[in-house]
């Protein structure tokens, strides 16, 4: 690092459970997120300014005004433009010094595969069940860790999902996919803060999983009812019969 860097990140640095090499950790990982709206602006901006050394940042949709209420990263001057576009131009404006690679387009197939091969770490920041098992499945496939989180009305979830712990379980270990509980903020609203909340807990539990600082959420759920401000904390164990991950290993 040079002396720059050393002052930018200097508040991190000085954490024991970051330190120098901690700070490095960061600048030689490459992250992808998935999502460029509600959950993947405060993940996005969070990261960046915490010195993530390359960003890779995915979304198909344009910047729309409905979406200015929560996805913090783009602004009013942004409306018609690429999120992934206007992502990227928040992101440098925070921190320059980081490499952002943008895909403006729907990652799937082969393509999402072969990004979650190469990203030392994946951030599902979607609002779809669709794209979230996809998501999963390059993952578990990939062994990549993976950090999902989820937003709608006044309630949040995150949890982290590593399958280079044979006992972790994956996100198709949490949910089915006949799509029962599959729910939109389009169909039911979501409350700003929530989504600020939940990324920046996704960008947090990121940091501590490339750098090995504390405890993650793997294998664990946090559920936050935001009308009651109440937490809820569920242990998760993999499911045998798990569709995805008991064919893995």
């Amino acid at each position: 690092m040079n002396d720059d860097q050393l002052l930018r990140y200097s508040r991190q640095i000085m954490l024991p459970s970051i330190e120098v090499e901690g700070q490095q950790a960061l600048l030689s990982s490459r992250v992808l997120i998935i999502g460029m709206g509600g959950l993947g602006s405060p993940v996005g901006l969070y990261l960046a300014a915490a010195g993530i050394g390359h960003m890779v940042i995915s979304d198909f949709d344009a910047v729309d005004l409905s979406n200015l209420q929560r996805q913090i990263a783009h602004n009013t001057n942004s409306i018609g433009l690429s999120k992934v576009e206007s992502a990227k131009q928040a992101f440098e404006n925070i921190n320059p010094l980081i490499k952002i690679t943008v895909i403006n387009k729907k990652l799937e197939g082969n393509d999402l595969l072969e990004q979650v091969k190469l990203a030392d770490i994946v951030v599902d920041c979607c609002d779809n069940f669709e794209t979230r098992f996809a998501i999963n499945d390059a993952c578990v496939e990939a062994k990549t860790p993976l950090v999902s989180g989820a937003a709608i009305r006044f309630e949040g979830q995150i949890s982290v999902f590593d399958s280079r712990d044979e006992k972790c379980p994956c996100y198709n270990c949490l949910y089915p996919r006949d799509g029962a509980v599959a729910e939109s903020c389009s169909e039911n609203g979501v409350i700003a803060p929530i989504t600020g909340i939940i990324g920046s807990m996704q960008a947090l539990e990121t940091i501590k999983v490339l750098t090995g600082a504390g405890d993650t959420l793997n294998g664990r759920v946090l559920l936050l009812d935001g009308l009651s401000m109440e937490w809820q904390n569920m242990r998760l164990s993999r499911n045998p019969k798990c569709p995805t991950c008991s064919t893995s290993t």
